[in-house]
């Protein structure tokens, strides 16, 4: 299983680490962001150093109860970015968080290699055929309602994972039909679900393998495993990397961490193990 990052192929027959560098004030896990040039390359740095396979950056905070910030503010954030780790790290994949087609559109020219749409193209549906005329992969997220409001009392008329499949079934053949050759689909942990929706979703992960596409998850530090286990997210590590091998024993070809090395050495594990049986 390859897909093609801008002319980059990316192998995923082994999972694959993405890391979290948010160009941001105000993301969820405050470890994440960076606010200067050198937070960025030591961050950066760091993921790679601990065995990054990608970096994805976004100018624009997608937790619970986020307001939309101008479009121009964050254009000028993830240029800043790009510039940097291109003059710093010219060879990693980096990938762009963002649901704005014409953000997509104005950092081109700086190297991306894959868009990380939180929306699936609901909020701005100009960005499948903008990436699909780009030839870039696509991340094609799950998210019931916006950033903003997608927390307030969420609910599904049918099984959670149900109406998933529902929604990747119509989401994928949108993608075919805008020319998005290489789809990456992410359930959405906690974008728009209750704690027991995202344990359905994850104990049945299996289930999303149908489509015969590459499977990501966000689950790093999520309030699904801080609140369960009372604790904060600077505290669920643990929690995180517990949740990761069951993600990995389901199928999920890519973790979107905030901390690589420990997502590094799970995956090791995971192929250890996968290993016995061949």
């Amino acid at each position: 299983m390859t897909i093609n990052c801008g002319g980059k192929v990316l192998d995923l027959s082994k999972p694959k680490v993405m890391a979290i560098c948010n160009i941001t004030g105000d993301s969820f896990f405050k470890e994440s962001r960076v606010a200067s040039e050198k937070e960025l390359i030591t961050m950066a740095g760091q993921h790679l150093s601990d065995g990054a396979d990608i970096i994805d950056i976004g100018g624009m905070s997608s937790r619970p109860g986020a307001k939309e910030i101008p479009l121009k503010d964050e254009i000028v954030k993830l240029i800043w970015a790009l510039k940097i780790l291109r003059r710093e790290f010219n060879n990693v994949l980096i990938s762009i968080d963002t649901y704005r087609a014409e953000v997509v559109k104005s950092v081109t020219e700086y190297g991306i290699n894959m868009v990380n749409d939180i929306s699936g193209g609901s909020i701005d549906p100009d960005i499948l055929p903008t990436v699909g005329a780009l030839n870039l992969p696509y991340v094609l997220m799950h998210m019931k309602g916006t950033p903003r409001h997608m927390q307030q009392n969420p609910s599904y008329k049918s099984n959670v994972v149900m109406a998933e499949l529902e929604y990747f079934k119509t989401s994928l053949h949108r993608c075919k039909n805008e020319g998005i050759v290489d789809v990456i689909i992410d359930p959405g942990f906690g974008f728009g679900k209750t704690i027991d929706d995202n344990y359905k979703l994850l104990y049945q992960l299996k289930a999303f393998q149908l489509f015969d596409v590459p499977i990501m998850v966000g689950l790093s530090r999520k309030s699904m495993i801080y609140k369960v286990l009372g604790i904060d997210p600077a505290a669920a590590l643990n929690g995180t990397t517990a949740l990761h091998m069951h993600a990995l024993l389901s199928g999920a070809k890519i973790l979107r961490v905030h901390d690589t090395r420990a997502a590094h050495d799970c995956i090791v594990l995971h192929q250890k193990l996968e290993s016995v049986n061949q």
